[in-house]
């Protein structure tokens, strides 16, 4: 009998031993000391590189690229080629505008001369004849009036004579007559607006000419640019733009959540994964005034300016942003992990003795891995920040516990 109570106890007694066993033995937790450190709170996201300051070369003429004179990513200055348009048309539009031009001169110059040459010489001759002609006529009629007083001449004779210096008078009247209306004023009035047309006519020539060449519309660098001989442009295509790239504009996009933790001014770091080890710095220069879908995201677009002294970082680009919002030097942190959030309240546990003690705190800044402690802890202070053995025992206020430190 008294062997079958102690079978029945032997697991009870076993039992018994190994809650007093696990009772007894202490959770083992990593301890990190409360210390002074600079916090950096940023927000982390991306962004689309820009120039502050750029202008656009686009073709004023419809042609063929006939000559390509700079490159991608050169420095042009202002009215610099950048490339030239085919002008065979336009120069055989300038050629026949030139010789019509010339025609107007020739023709202007010669009605303002009286008409043509042989014309004006030849009525000149006539002119010069008929008054020859008159004055022969009147010195017959003189000589005959004068013998007719002396009963010399017949009256018969003195009126043929005055007859014939008549018809030389009027002859003469009708080449001058003819002289004069050889160029009217109406004629010269053509003359002028021919002459006008064709002036105008070789100045949008050598217009359309001159358009053929696309040049740089300020100094800068030639940051897109792919144009090669035998592209066709029509008038308004683009044929590159160039940009001041001392500073450029970086569009970051920053997630909704995070639009309150960003200000004016605030410093903004640049990297780009082409250049690894290069950093470029900036400020925040223009808050959104809304919220846009980028893919699965909520953001708004926050603008930086960026120094970009060596024209490294290129308009155009995805880079990664890092807004810094808020810096807390010589601040009493904690690692993240040990701060927890316990019915609403910051906390950490403490350790007091071989003992847990929880500690509401109140935070500040706070990067990736540290957060600042306002109050609640003081520099030296011990909190736990994770379970080392067992990987699943619960953190609890009073719990007693095996402290390590490495």
């Amino acid at each position: 009998m008294k062997r079958y109570w102690l079978a029945a106890l032997l697991p009870l007694l076993l039992l018994l031993w190994w809650v007093l066993d696990r009772g007894g033995s202490q959770t083992v937790i990593h301890f990190a000391k409360v210390q002074q450190a600079t916090i950096e709170s940023t927000v982390s996201t991306n962004g689309k590189v820009e120039p502050e300051d750029w202008a656009a070369a686009r073709a004023e003429t419809p042609g063929v690229v006939q000559n390509v004179a700079v490159q991608r990513g050169q420095q042009v200055a202002a009215g610099e080629t950048l490339v030239t348009l085919d002008t065979t048309g336009a120069q055989s539009e300038l050629a026949a505008a030139l010789a019509q031009q010339e025609e107007a001169v020739a023709e202007s110059g010669t009605l303002g001369q009286g008409g043509k040459a042989s014309t004006v010489a030849s009525l000149d001759d006539s002119i010069a004849s008929a008054r020859a002609a008159v004055d022969v006529t009147q010195r017959n009629y003189d000589s005959l009036n004068r013998l007719a007083g002396e009963q010399a001449a017949t009256k018969l004779q003195v009126e043929a004579a005055k007859d014939a210096l008549n018809r030389a008078r009027l002859a003469l009247s009708a080449a001058q007559d003819q002289k004069r209306t050889l160029v009217t004023q109406g004629d010269q009035s053509v003359a002028q607006a021919k002459l006008a047309g064709a002036r105008a006519a070789v100045a949008a020539a050598r217009r359309r000419v001159n358009l053929a060449r696309i040049v740089a519309p300020t100094s800068g660098t030639l940051y897109q640019f792919d144009l090669k001989v035998g592209a066709y442009l029509q008038a308004g295509d683009l044929a590159g733009l160039v940009g001041k790239l001392d500073r450029v504009k970086v569009i970051v996009y920053v997630d909704e959540p995070d639009l309150g933790r960003v200000g004016l001014n605030m410093p903004v770091s640049i990297t780009w994964d082409a250049r690894p080890g290069r950093k470029w710095w900036g400020r925040v220069d223009k808050l959104p005034t809304e919220v846009i879908a980028l893919g699965s995201r909520a953001v708004g677009e926050v603008t930086t300016i960026v120094d970009n002294p060596d024209h490294d970082l290129l308009p155009g680009v995805t880079v990664n942003a890092l807004v810094i919002s808020k810096v807390a030097k010589e601040a009493i942190s904690i690692p993240k992990a040990a701060l927890h959030t316990i019915r609403g309240t910051n906390g950490v546990y403490k350790l007091s003795g071989d003992h847990l003690l929880w500690t509401p705190v109140a935070t500040g800044a706070s990067d990736v891995n540290n957060v600042q402690i306002v109050s609640g802890l003081q520099l030296g202070d011990l909190v736990a920040d994770r379970v080392i053995e067992p990987s699943d025992a619960e953190i609890t206020d009073g719990m007693r516990v095996k402290a390590i430190f490495n």
